[in-house]
Formats: structure tokens, sequence, C-alpha cells
């Protein structure tokens, strides 16, 4: 009870300080800021800042400095705006052992690399609550492979990866036992287990498979970093609940003074498992691709995994301990220093991974945490960052060897030096913040020029919308001595973590249109004159073109109440931003948006007789408006034939 006092008491606190701050917010922003964000008309960003979309499940991009909002990229729930997870070409993308689930909390996001370096291929997405990972081709912004995580609850520590994209891992957040067996809660000791999944990505063509999984003790794993350099065969995860709570956790798993970072060597584990030390578990997994030839998605279940055990692998795993319940764990530039990050700790721990070497060396153990080592806290420990703040999360690095971390109870970003470990800097954000991302914070070689605080709460930044306020970010300028408010933006969700990239790097390798004439649906129509209506049985298939301004066919009559339509429409256009959208009257999915020279179908169930309009949803030309057409229904077993047309006026014959 006196934690929970003592918890309460901080939040007290944090409302004092939040109050303080909002009477001189202004007071915050320099006078040139607007400046320095300012983007013309017809001019481009320097960034694109890619921005986990929390609860909407989807990933938002935006131009930085400017702040703009470019692009929702449809990822782990549907998206009525252009059909994703409606269109019958992607709604495998959504599938998993539970059927297709249409939602989920997206949180995390990483860019591939090369060398340590951003490489502008793909950008690697989670999925908190079913648990997934997402890979992203970054010339299409489209979602082009979903692989969902067997032995796994909270997909919370993913998708973090190494710094040659050859893995990206996937720890649990809530432990489970494993094959989903049937055990009393109060097992959670004996029979709850974390897993870390090890992910391969082929270098060609990013291709996800899980190489192996690593079991751990029933425990929280939070967030992981690979190292860098000479920790690149490292892989450090932050964990909680080492008391193996299971019910009141705000109180139950905050009784230790120290929880641990999880040193994982990979490269070992990899060996491990060409030597066969692992064993392959039977289980099911959804793994979906989409390709972009066929512009179909498939969906195949997994059949088993291979899991690593650490007592049957000596020098794979090792605990370090950390102060109170770490959530981020960071790995600065050159792969020496490993920063935790005690949310109830009132310092920053820093470990050096040239003492973790030697220590394990020495056998500079305090025990074993269910038969996996314990190294010696001070024997790892490069140093304390003492007093930076309440609540430290997140750390991330810019290029002059500064370390920025931010603080979600005081409302603020504290800069420090990794050498001395001296602070150098403090500014309040609006308010609590949670991750933070300097471009390339996580690279050898950060750009070091901005820093987005991506805040939790925003009271008195924007207009009041009803009870919930707008998620929102802040960019500061940390060229300076001093970190330098410039811009608040809204953001889609709840922003997480976010990652961002030079445009130079991805701007002129973008798909500007699809060849059509490479376009391999199965439902393509190659011209007008393709276009066509085929039946069988109760199913109608129509084969639809679109081009400004008009669709063929246009007219569809013969379609009777209980059959089955689907539309498939081919956007003829070759030309860059010209897609055409598609919608008919009472449709209860969503509309389809279709990219030049893309083919999309859409089923429509003709439950009730009646004129159906149709049309393009898209502004796409002067005549956008006249871009539409009618399906007639008629009762079941009417006399009324199948017929099509665009274009064609035939005499008016009175209804019967």
């Amino acid at each position: 009870m006196n934690k929970l006092l003592l918890t309460l008491g901080s939040v007290a606190l944090v409302a004092s300080l939040q109050s303080c701050k909002m009477k001189t917010t202004d007071s915050a922003v320099a006078g040139d800021a607007a400046q320095k964000v300012y983007v013309a008309p017809g001019k481009y960003d320097e960034f694109y800042n890619f921005v986990s979309g929390g609860f909407s499940g989807q990933v938002s991009v935006y131009g930085l400095p400017s702040g703009r909002l470019l692009k929702v990229i449809p990822v782990f729930s549907v998206f009525p705006e252009n059909g994703y997870g409606y269109s019958e070409e992607t709604k495998a993308m959504l599938n998993t052992t539970n059927g297709p689930v249409p939602w989920d909390d997206q949180h995390h996001l990483e860019l591939s690399q090369t060398n340590g370096n951003y490489d502008g291929r793909w950008l690697f997405a989670n999925a908190n609550n079913t648990p997934r990972v997402a890979r992203i081709d970054l010339k299409s912004f489209k979602t082009t492979e979903i692989l969902q995580i067997p032995n796994s609850a909270g997909n919370h520590s993913s998708p973090f990866i190494t710094e040659n994209t050859e893995y990206l891992v996937a720890g649990t957040r809530f432990s489970v036992p494993l094959g989903n067996a049937d055990v009393p809660i109060s097992s959670f000791k004996k029979n709850f287990k974390s897993t870390a999944s090890f992910i391969s990505v082929d270098k060609n063509n990013g291709h996800m498979k899980i190489a192996f999984q690593i079991v751990l003790p029933g425990m929280n794993l939070d967030l992981s970093h690979a190292g860098k350099g000479p920790s690149h065969d490292w892989f450090f995860f932050s964990c909680y609940n080492t008391e193996q709570a299971y019910t009141l956790l705000e109180v139950n798993a905050s009784q230790k003074d120290k929880d641990f970072i999880v040193a994982v060597n990979w490269k070992k584990a990899e060996e491990y498992a060409k030597a066969g030390k692992g064993h392959k578990m039977a289980t099911e997994y959804a793994h979906n691709t989409f390709d972009e030839d066929r512009q179909t998605a498939t969906s195949v279940m997994e059949k088993e995994v291979l899991v690593l055990d650490p007592k049957d692998c000596p020098g794979m795993v090792y605990m370090i301990p950390c102060p109170k319940s770490p959530h981020g764990t960071d790995v600065d530039p050159t792969g020496e220093y490993i920063v935790g990050s005690g949310k109830l700790a009132a310092l920053i721990p820093v470990l050096s991974f040239t003492k973790i070497i030697k220590a394990i060396h020495d056998k500079q153990f305090e025990g074993n945490y269910y038969g996996i080592p314990v190294i010696k806290y001070e024997a790892a420990l490069h140093g304390e960052v003492k007093k930076p703040g309440l609540g430290p999360l997140h750390t991330e690095f810019d290029d002059k060897g500064n370390a920025y971390t931010s603080m979600f109870l005081s409302s603020e970003i504290v800069k420090w030096r990794l050498s001395d470990l001296k602070v150098l800097d403090r500014t309040p954000t609006f308010y609590s913040t949670g991750h933070l991302m300097v471009p390339g914070g996580d690279t050898r070689k950060p750009y070091g020029k901005y820093m987005v605080a991506y805040n939790k709460i925003t009271k008195d930044r924007y207009l009041p919308t009803g009870p919930e306020l707008c998620q929102s970010a802040q960019l500061f300028d940390i060229t300076g001595d001093k970190m330098q408010l410039l811009l608040d933006f809204p953001t889609i969700g709840e922003p997480h973590y976010g990652q961002a990239i030079p445009a130079s790097v991805i701007k002129d390798q973008q798909v500007k249109f699809y060849d059509i004439n490479k376009n391999h649906n199965q439902y393509v129509t190659m011209g007008e004159k393709k276009a066509n209506v085929v039946r069988t049985g109760n199913r109608v298939d129509v084969y639809m073109t679109a081009i400004r301004s008009h669709l063929v066919p246009d007219n569809i009559e013969g379609v009777f109440v209980g059959d089955e339509v689907y539309f498939h429409v081919t956007n003829l256009e070759q030309d860059w931003d010209v897609p055409h959208g598609f919608a008919v009257k009472n449709s209860p999915t969503a509309d389809l948006l279709i990219m030049p020279g893309e083919t999309l179908s859409i089923k429509f169930n003709a439950n009730k007789q009646g004129i159906y309009p149709f049309y393009c949803t898209d502004f796409c030309s002067a005549l956008h408006q006249e871009m539409s057409g009618y399906l007639r229904v008629s009762p079941k077993g009417a006399n009324v034939p199948l017929k099509f047309g665009t274009g064609v006026v035939t005499p008016e014959t009175a209804s019967k």
C-alpha cells in the first residue's frame, strides 16, 4: 500500500509540474522557429518521418521539418480509404490463426540497415496485440508481408534489427505457457515463459522467416536494440516483472531494486541452431505476403519453429542487473555503451560492452536467474547519470557523442554526454513524453539535426475536441549546445516510436505507376474491349476498366437478389498520381482506390432489389462527377437477361 501511495504522490507531483509549465509555454519557442520549419510551396521536406499509429494499427508519414502529414500506410488495420483489408487482393494480409484480425496496436518501427546505416529499402512494424511483424516496401509505401509470431503474447519488444538486417527481433511482453497449454494462472513461475524470436530477413527480397526462438524465464520483455561495431553479435533486451507477479503488477512487479537487461549473443545462438542444439516445436502461425506482380496477397500456415533453451546453449544468454523496471535499452553509435532506462529509478545506468565481455571472461557473476548467469552490476557498469529527471524511458544519440533521454514523469528531455555522463541541457516537453527520435539516432552515423518527442498528453496545446485530445509530436533543433523547440504537430493514433530518413535516400526510387503490361492479376482487364460480365451460378464477376472519365461497363443488368457480385476494376491510366476510386451504393465494407496500372476487386452482396449507382471516389478530372454507372438488382427468378455496356442507348421501356 505504501508503494501505491508513493505512485499516487508521483502523479500529483507531475500534475503540479505540468500546471506550472502551462503558464510559460509560449516562451519555450524561439523567435526564429517558424523560419526553421518553413517549407515553401513546391519545395520538399528534408526527412521522411515514419511514425507508429498505436491503437490505429497503421503507420503515418510526416515531412520534417514541416510536420505535414504525407500519407497513412495501412498495415495491421482495415483501411476504408483505399480498401486495404476489404479488397479481395488484400484480405489475406490480415489473416491469422484466429481468422482475420482487422485491427492491432502498432508500437514500433525500424528502417532496414546496411553497415549500421539506413539503406532505404524496407520499413518494419510490429503488432503488439496479435503478435505480428510487417514489412513495408519503401518504393511503393505498401505493406508487402506480415508474419505472425507463435509462443508470444504482446509483441512489444519488436521489430528491432541487427545492423545489416540479418535478423529482426520480437520479444514477448506477456509471458504465457508455450503451446497454449491449459494451466492455472497461479502456476506462473513453473509454466509461463517469455520468448525472443529471431526472424531472418532475405537480403535480396526482404522475405521474413522465423529462424529460431529463445525460451526465457517468465517475465516481461520490454524493448531491445542490437549491438553495433564491436557489439555487432549481441542483442540487448530490457525486462521487468522478474518478481514473476501475475496480479496487481503496479505493486507486485516493483518489489526489487533491480530487474535485468538480457544480453543475447545471437551469433552463438545461430551456431547452436545450425548444430542442432534446438528442438522443433509443432505450432501454427500465419505468413502473409503480397505479390506486387500478381497484385494479390496469399496466406500460408507455417507448422513449426526451432526453439533454443539457454540451459542447453551455454554462453548464449546473460542477465545484467538494471535499476528498477527498465523500459528502453539503447546502444550508442560506437556500440560500446548500452543505456538502460529504469522507469522507477532516479538515475540512468550506462553499461560498457568491453566490461561485459571482460566480466563474462572473468566469471564475475553474482549467481543465476533460472540457470542464466547474472553478471555483477558494477562489473558491467560504465557509470550512472545522476538525477537526470523523473521517469527515464528512451534514449537516442546525436553525431557529437551526446545522448538524449525522455523523462515521462517530469515531462522533459535531458541531454547528457556519454564520455563523462554529465548533464548538459534539459528542455520541457508538453507533456509526458514517451519515445523520442533523432534521425539516424539508432544507427552508427546519426544525422543529428533534429529531435522529435512523441508526447502522450497535450492539454492546452491545441483546440479542444471533446473528452479526448489529439496526440502530438514536438520538433527540436539540436544543432547547438541548447535544444530549441521549433514546432508542435498533431499525430494519428497514439504515437509510440518513429524513425526518420533523409528524403534523398528514397525520394527518387518511388513507384509512380504500375506497368499495366506487367499486371499479372488473374482478374486484370487489358483494355476496354476486354471488359466483361460473367455469371457462374450465383456468382457474377464484373471485369471493369477505369480511365478518365468513365467506367466500362457502366450499365449492368441481369443480377438477382442473392447473387455475389465481384467487381474487378483495372485502372488503365499510365501516369503518376492518377488513381481511380470505386464504390457501390450500400457496400458494407469500403471503396477501392486503384493505382495506375493496378487491379483491385471488391465483393458486393446483392441482398435487396433496386438500382445501385457506382462511381469513382477519387477526384480524377473535371468530369469526375460523371464517372459513374448503374447496377440493376432484380428479384430472384426474374426474367431479366444478363447484359452490360457503356455508351449504349436503347429505346425507353416501361417498367412492368
